[in-house]
């Protein structure tokens, strides 16, 4: 017999630990079912999926019965084997497939079952680099302050949040953080040339601080999603390419969000005009049907490797799992036959001037991202005054949630010392679901606003 609603609730505040929430939740969302864009909880509920469950889900929900025919072949052909010393046709594929959607010069793929995996993989990969080519000195990383990068030990280093990494000790990677690409309240920020040149400073002046033959790595998302989807000023990614080039640092693109399409490209970098040495991917990789991620990385990373035979002393035993790659595979395909690349390339503007109608609203202090990738900052008045701790906490995590249900909308109420609300529709959304989207994101700000907004 299928449990009810109230007999889940139960044996979640009984049983389960959440990941990143409190535990014993009053009235858990505990979601049962999808279709299309939407989600059903276990009331019947319906929901627009507005966030793709935390930015993984591309195709939303109706493709259950393609991917379950992809994994229902690879199950009787071959269910399991390891990429260690080993391989399988389904990771060959599609390492061949990813680094040819890639920008020019990503050549290598390693599996991986998801973001901070992946990141994590992606330093041991540069540390191996190092000391193959005799310059095992390069231990020292540079990030972004409020970036998250991840949770495992390793890529909890390169996140910029504090409060994440305090209890756990001192990090295992020296990262030195610098500021985000966040124009909003900049002294400099509506000049995007001195914006973007007082950025490149402030990071070459942390190289030259680390040590510049210790530092192995910079690490960046092509738009930074704590923080609320930070976009960068033009030719900030060329000036990261010129400055890793000049002091010999592998740079790292974390595509774990803006991959996969998110930014209406494979690789959100692409839109650079710059290849990275190394990207990470995840979430839509399989549009969530399977656990996966990966790292690419360049020739130049690989060959001292490989011409000096040495072992990669890092693996993961499902990395690459043969169902996870033939699930992969099948959401190219899909990507591809459904145009979703080219969907969201043609509604992201009508997106954009939609959210954009927002600011009208006292409490809308500041609309940013690209693509179906989007963030909303709130705020206290027409000054742009930010909210306080305890407001924010009120704001955030005591009135949205519950207000955003009752409008039939899942999106992220997140708070990193400003208050933000974002979105991320399914990449197969239409114009309709967006207008409902922020439609009902304008009842919800309206009502935020009566309630926090001082007038």
């Amino acid at each position: 017999m299928t449990p009810t609603h109230e007999e889940l609730q139960r044996s979640a505040a009984d049983h389960l630990l959440l990941h990143f929430s409190k535990q014993r939740l009053d009235d858990l969302l505990v979601l049962d079912r999808g279709e299309g864009p939407y989600v059903f909880d276990t009331r019947g509920r319906r929901y627009i999926d507005a966030l793709s469950r935390l930015f993984c889900a591309q195709l939303g929900y109706s493709y259950g019965a393609e991917m379950a025919e992809a994994a229902t072949a690879q199950l009787i052909r071959l269910p399991f084997n390891t990429n260690w010393a080993t391989a399988h046709p389904p990771a060959i594929e599609l390492a061949e497939r990813l680094t040819g959607l890639a920008p020019p010069g990503l050549t290598h793929a390693f599996f991986t079952n998801g973001g901070s995996e992946s990141v994590e993989a992606a330093w041991k990969l540069v540390r191996e680099h190092y000391v193959a080519i005799g310059q095992p000195q390069r231990t020292k990383a540079i990030a972004r302050d409020i970036a998250y990068h991840g949770v495992t030990l390793g890529a909890l280093a390169f996140t910029g949040v504090d409060r994440f990494k305090e209890p756990f000790g001192p990090p295992p990677i020296d990262v030195t953080h610098v500021s985000a690409t966040n124009a909003f309240r900049a002294p400099d920020g509506a000049d995007p040339d001195a914006f973007r040149d007082r950025l490149l400073a402030e990071l070459e002046a942390a190289v030259v601080a680390a040590g510049p033959d210790e530092v192995a790595l910079i690490i960046a998302e092509p738009v930074q999603n704590a923080g609320g989807c930070l976009t960068a000023p033009p030719g900030y990614w060329r000036g990261l390419r010129e400055l890793a080039d000049r002091y010999g640092i592998l740079l790292m693109a974390d595509e774990v969000i803006t991959g996969c399409g998110r930014l209406g490209e494979w690789f959100g970098v692409a839109r650079e005009g710059i290849t990275p040495d190394l990207v990470s991917l995840a979430k839509g990789i399989t549009s969530a049907y399977a656990p996966m991620g990966a790292v690419l990385a360049t020739e130049r990373v690989v060959r001292p490797l490989v011409d000096g035979g040495r072992v990669l002393r890092h693996g993961v035993t499902f990395g690459g799992h043969p169902v996870s790659a033939a699930i992969a595979l099948r959401n190219i395909e899909i990507f591809e036959r459904d145009g979703v690349l080219e969907n969201v390339r043609s509604l992201t503007g009508h997106l954009e001037a939609r959210l954009r109608e927002l600011l009208t609203l006292p409490i809308v202090g500041d609309v940013r991202g690209a693509g179906f990738f989007w963030a909303i900052e709130l705020v206290k008045d027409d000054a742009n005054t930010r909210f306080d701790q305890a407001e924010r906490g009120a704001l955030l995590r005591g009135f949205l949630p519950g207000r955003l249900r009752e409008a039939g909308l899942i999106a992220r109420a997140d708070d990193r010392g400003d208050a933000v609300l974002q979105i991320a529709p399914p990449l197969v959304s239409d114009a309709a679901l967006l207008d409902d989207i922020v439609g009902g994101l304008h009842d919800v700000l309206t009502d935020a606003g009566k309630r926090f907004a001082v007038v």
